[in-house]
């Protein structure tokens, strides 16, 4: 299933639904669950908080449960279990309040193919009983500037590349301003430049006070850009907070830069050093304990040099969110896409 969500389609002269009341989290779950039928868990009691103003990441593997949260959230499918809060409104109770106050890219764009880029987001906009159409055009030139597509407005949908659908779908989901921007996996398909060009996006939008709630699977994308983050795994919530605090606790990795790398990682391995990663002028390992404390980095430096390793560079390397997944589930996880 795909959608674009950013109006309850309706009546055109249906006058304006009345806004959600401002709230600290913007999303709020709690218990929430979906079991599919077969038995299937695809979401397991989750419980999250997004703050309002933050650009939230929503980081799991593919099938880790994404995707099925973001469909309960938009009120796509019913859960199984739980609540959840969408602008500080029940949904999907309250959908018809909330949805024209959030734009949302889910599964990818769902297009006519043979309209062109601009005429499939006047049919988007014409959807939206909220939308003034004396306006129209207007706004949805200014939807397909920001997302760099105004040279192919005129180009038919059929003939975009997926990196131009995603495009397109994001500016479907600028059309109006939006309280919350949720965007499912939104640089799937994208060039590195276009990813960087997304990035350079979400943090404008942020900056003019829109909460980004950015699913990802892509670990090292959402460190650049996101505030908080949240790791699903297996359906579960497995840690949430600001994206600075979630690695405070794990252990960076010992990084040594060295012209004898192959003596280097013998040493450091017989003083207890594990996975050790060596590269051309470059070896990595996790730092041994004594006594269930990290053994002092100085007496390894003092060893290597002991036996005439020529160090360079010696230091323990920030851990990563992709360190702190690993360390949290004991799994790997797609970091490059």
């Amino acid at each position: 299933m795909t959608a674009v969500i950013g109006a309850v389609p309706g009546d055109p002269g249906t006058p304006p639904v009345p806004h959600a009341p401002h709230a600290p989290h913007v999303i709020e779950t709690r218990g929430l669950t979906k079991r599919f039928r077969g038995g299937q868990l695809a979401v397991d009691r989750l419980d999250l908080t997004v703050p309002a103003g933050s650009v939230f990441g929503f980081l799991g593997p593919n099938g880790s449960g994404k995707t099925t949260t973001i469909r309960m959230l938009m009120g796509l499918i019913q859960p199984t279990a739980g609540s959840a809060t969408l602008l500080g409104r029940p949904v999907p109770r309250a959908a018809r309040a909330v949805l024209p106050q959030v734009g949302a890219l889910i599964e990818g764009p769902a297009l006519y193919g043979f309209l062109t880029g601009r005429d499939n987001l006047v049919r988007y906009d014409s959807a939206d009983p909220t939308a003034d159409p004396r306006t129209r055009l207007t706004r949805v030139a200014e939807a397909l500037d920001r997302v760099g597509l105004t040279a192919a407005a005129g180009k038919k949908a059929k003939a975009y590349s997926l990196g131009m659908k995603q495009r397109l779908g994001l500016a479907a989901a600028l059309l109006q301003p939006r309280r919350l921007l949720v965007l499912d996996e939104p640089t799937n398909g994208l060039d590195p430049q276009g990813m960087r060009e997304i990035r350079t996006l979400v943090r404008e939008l942020a900056a003019d006070g829109t909460t980004v709630f950015l699913s990802s699977h892509l670990l090292d994308e959402i460190e650049q850009v996101c505030t908080h983050a949240a790791v699903m795994a297996q359906g579960r919530l497995i840690i949430q907070g600001p994206v600075a605090d979630l690695a405070a606790g794990t252990r960076g990795r010992l990084a040594v830069t060295t012209p004898d790398p192959g003596e280097a990682a013998r040493v450091l391995k017989e003083r207890g050093v594990t996975d050790v990663v060596m590269t051309d002028d470059r070896v990595t390992g996790e730092l041994p304990t004594a006594e269930g404390e990290p053994l002092d980095p100085a007496d390894l430096n003092a060893a290597l040099v002991g036996a005439g390793v020529r160090v360079r560079a010696f230091g323990i390397e920030r851990a990563s969110l992709e360190d702190a997944f690993v360390a949290l589930t004991g799994e790997g996880f797609d970091v490059a896409g």
